[in-house]
Order: structure tokens, then C-alpha cells, then sequence
């Protein structure tokens, strides 16, 4: 698709990697609506705030009555609580499905008649390597992640009717407020907006941003044993 003759809109685009996406779009020419629950903390050259809490109906209809020459979504808000499935507090575990799954189905459900009214588009969700793999100490992501994958792949068969192809970006940790606390190495936002926004121009169906990513899925045919060794 031509990305400069886009209109998009990103969610979660205050900061970090959704920031970076938003920047990445504009310097391609389009033209950008920065969702965050706070527009004013959007401070990004060239970018049209939009007050957006995806997990608000009413926010999210506003949202989609503000910017209704949208033909690009960006599902790109998340949370992190670290919360385990045993023993994490339950509100946390469901805030964690209610913004990455049940949220970006709304977002979807919200913006994608503009898209179709509008000639087409697509819509890119912001998942995770974590859609394929999960660890105990934030199981709650790990399994809110992997929903999102799913619905994704669903979201794709019954869109692409009408004229919007749905895209996902897997990609391992990237710098940023939501892994500040992880003692790894961690992609640049920008260099991953690069190639998120590349992957979305060329049509891409799945979006592999790293060497972990690719690695995860090629190991899903391995099944359980090949995905987690340790395993008795």
C-alpha cells in the first residue's frame, strides 16, 4: 500500500513504540492521529492528537467520529502488570485481556467501517514473540498476547472482504517504559517502526522484527518439547 497517501490512526501513540510508529508514518507522508487518554501528552511534530481509551466505548466512538478518513489502524496500546497466572491479582490478569484483546477488538470493531467506507486499508496489530511462548512470571501478557494472535488471524479472513488486510507485528523486547525492569538486550524503537511500517507497505501478513521472533515461530512445529526443553 502507499503509506503517503495514507491516513492512519495509532493507539497508545504518547510514547514509546507507539510514538515511534506514529513518527515513522509521518516521515513516510501520511497523514496521523496520535490516540492517547491524555492527548496532551502527545508531543510529536506533525501529529493530530485524538483523546482515545480503548477500552471505553464511548472514548472509542468519538475516536472513530474524529478521525473518519482513517484507512490505516495501529493497534499498538498495551499494558504490562507482571501479574502470574496462579497467584497474580485477578483485576490485573483481566486488565491485561481487556486492553490486548477484548481493546483491540474494539478499536477494530470501531475504525474498521471508516476503513471499508474509505476504499480500503489495513490494520496492523502490535503483538509480540510473546504470542508464542509464555513464561510463568507474566503469564497474564503471555496469554493476552497470544488471544490477540488469534484474533488477528480471524480479524484477517473476515476483513479482507472488505478491501482491509490485517497485519501483525511480532518482536521480542524493544526499549521501552514496559520492559524498563527486564536485564536484557532490547531492540531501538525506531529501527523496529522501520520495519513494522515497511512489513505494513509491502503487505506483509506477519511481521517478524527480530531473529528471536523468527526463531519462535519456526519452532512451533516443534511443539511442546521444542518450545519448552526444560520441561520434565
Amino acid at each position: 500500500m502507499d503509506i503517503s497517501a495514507s491516513t492512519a490512526l495509532v493507539t497508545g501513540a504518547n510514547r514509546g513504540f507507539g510514538r515511534a510508529l506514529a513518527a515513522e508514518l509521518i516521515s513516510r507522508g501520511a497523514r496521523v492521529y496520535a490516540g492517547a487518554r491524555d492527548p496532551g501528552t502527545v508531543a510529536l511534530p506533525g501529529a493530530i492528537p485524538v483523546a482515545l481509551d480503548i477500552t471505553d466505548p464511548e472514548s472509542l466512538a468519538a475516536a472513530a467520529e474524529a478521525a473518519a478518513g482513517v484507512t490505516v489502524l495501529v493497534n499498538n496500546a498495551g499494558v504490562g502488570t507482571g501479574a502470574s497466572l496462579l497467584d497474580g491479582d485477578l483485576e490485573k490478569l483481566r486488565l491485561e485481556m481487556d486492553t490486548h484483546f477484548f481493546g483491540t477488538l474494539a478499536a477494530t470493531r470501531a475504525f474498521a467501517p471508516a476503513i471499508a467506507a474509505n476504499g480500503g486499508g489495513a490494520i496492523l496489530n502490535v503483538l509480540s514473540a510473546l504470542s508464542w511462548i509464555s513464561f510463568p512470571r507474566i503469564g497474564g501478557y503471555c496469554a493476552a498476547k497470544s488471544a490477540e494472535w488469534s484474533l488477528t488471524n480471524a480479524l484477517r479472513q473476515e476483513l479482507a472482504p472488505q478491501g482491509i488486510r490485517v497485519s501483525g507485528l511480532h518482536v521480542g523486547y524493544m526499549d521501552t517504559d514496559l520492559t524498563a525492569r527486564v536485564d536484557a538486550p532490547k531492540l531501538d524503537v525506531g529501527e523496529v517502526a522501520m520495519t513494522a511500517v515497511d512489513g505494513l507497505a509491502a503487505g506483509d501478513y506477519e511481521i517478524l522484527a527480530d531473529e528471536l521472533s523468527q526463531k519462535l515461530q519456526a519452532g512451533l512445529a516443534g511443539g511442546v518439547t521444542a518450545l519448552y526443553p526444560d520441561l520434565p
